[in-house]
């Protein structure tokens, strides 16, 4: 490939935000924008999907040439759910920001246990949680916090700078005792492949079963 070449391919490879074609040279550049479509062009090319980066561009222009024809189109990075709950913003947010209450509404049945006195009351914080699956204790970095509004969190292994996840919950008065509840997980930044797998199977459904068991104690008389 000769170095205009590559130029032209490098930049595909940097654009995230919209479907692109690249010809070679000597072709008219030429670009397709599409949501569901394959795309085809003359030339082996990388498809990028909004919002997405783009697998094999690290490695440079060589990693987005695979000799064929391909498309990419993953599942989003960004999973949410939502509900109204019968209760005020302070009795959920309790719930939520004492690690110690969190195993009793975890909807991905991964949270065994947390020490008492771990409130969070500020970003910053630091508290720790033991999983179910093996024993494994992590250490949550609180990135967001807003009393009774916003809670925000990076898992990490003890010692180690958090791998790019965040789980995320906010707040919203929806009238008298009641509140409009958004849970959020976010593995935009999540590095490692070893990770990926876990993180595809936190779907939306979970979160929405964390947020059912969150309202079934909230709501108790």
């Amino acid at each position: 490939m000769n170095p205009e070449d590559e130029r032209r391919t490098a930049a595909m490879c940097a654009t995230s935000h919209s479907w692109l074609i690249t010809l070679r040279k000597g072709d008219p550049a030429r670009r397709f924008r599409g949501a569901d479509s394959a795309l085809w062009t003359a030339a082996p090319v990388q498809v990028a999907v909004a919002g997405q980066g783009l697998h094999g561009c690290r490695a440079g222009v060589a990693g987005c040439l695979n000799g064929r024809m391909t498309t990419a189109q993953e599942q989003p990075r960004v999973v949410s759910a939502s509900r109204e709950i019968a209760a005020g913003p302070g009795r959920i947010f309790e719930l939520i920001a004492d690690p110690a209450q969190q195993p009793g509404w975890d909807g991905n049945d991964n949270l065994a246990g947390a020490p008492a006195g771990q409130r969070v009351r500020r970003a910053g914080e630091v508290f720790t949680m033991t999983l179910t699956h093996d024993g494994a204790i992590r250490e949550n970095h609180v990135a967001e916090f807003e009393e009774g509004r916003r809670i925000a969190w990076r898992p990490a292994e003890p010692g180690q700078r958090p791998p790019g996840h965040l789980w995320r919950w906010e707040l919203e008065p929806a009238g008298p005792s009641r509140t409009r509840v958004t849970c959020t997980y976010d593995w935009t930044q999540l590095t490692g492949q070893n990770r990926f797998r876990r993180a595809r199977a936190t779907t939306a459904g979970k979160l929405r079963a964390s947020i059912d068991r969150l309202a079934a104690l909230a709501e108790a008389p």
